[in-house]
């Protein structure tokens, strides 16, 4: 079976960065907006796809713009919902609440938020809807690494050691089938 090239782009910053934004919303910079462009040059994609928040669709819209494809957008790429910690800076959660979270996210949700295994559930299914094509998904830190869990095996610890900082870019080459995998070919921060 022919694998395909699928790359993930974390959307540019937002004008307010810092905070927890999962299901919050927030307009990303046009130095972000530009930075996910820049990245996007040169990948010879024939799909472009983002999460329909404002962050990630933004970016989408320029990049479908500069390279003349149709942009579709899909919310299982959004980012992990944080509950009541959405929009809130981690300076002000629990210290000891937030580091249960990072060491075991499906355990530990955030209060009123999502857990682990429901973003790598809905990840996944986004994942066995893409056709074998180049591709390029806008979306987020937390989808970014949902997916190398899918794809590559990781465990969460190694997905969070991965820095993922906004618009970075992760190139995998995907073989599709019943349990999907991939390589990763490229992560530029």
């Amino acid at each position: 079976m022919t694998g395909f090239a699928l790359h993930l782009l974390r959307h540019g910053a937002p004008a307010t960065p810092g905070l927890l934004m999962g299901r919050t919303d927030g307009a990303p910079t046009r130095e972000g907006i530009a930075a996910c462009t820049a990245r996007a040059e040169g990948l010879g994609i024939e799909r472009l796809i983002a999460s329909d928040l404002c962050r990630s669709r933004a970016a989408g819209e320029a990049i479908g713009d500069a390279i003349g494809l149709p942009l579709a957008t899909d919310p299982r790429w959004r980012e992990l919902d944080f509950g009541d910690w959405d929009g809130e800076a981690a300076s002000l959660i629990d210290r000891e609440a937030l580091a249960r979270f990072w060491d075991d996210p499906d355990a530990n949700p955030p209060p009123g938020g999502e857990r682990w295994s429901v973003l790598v559930a809905r990840v996944a299914a986004a994942i066995a809807d893409l056709t074998p094509a180049p591709t390029l998904i806008v979306t987020h830190g937390g989808a970014m690494r949902a997916a190398l869990h899918i794809l590559c095996g990781f465990g969460p610890r190694q997905t969070w050691a991965f820095d993922l900082p906004y618009a970075s870019l992760l190139s995998l080459n995907v073989w599709p089938g019943e349990r999907p995998s991939a390589q990763i070919t490229r992560l530029c921060a």
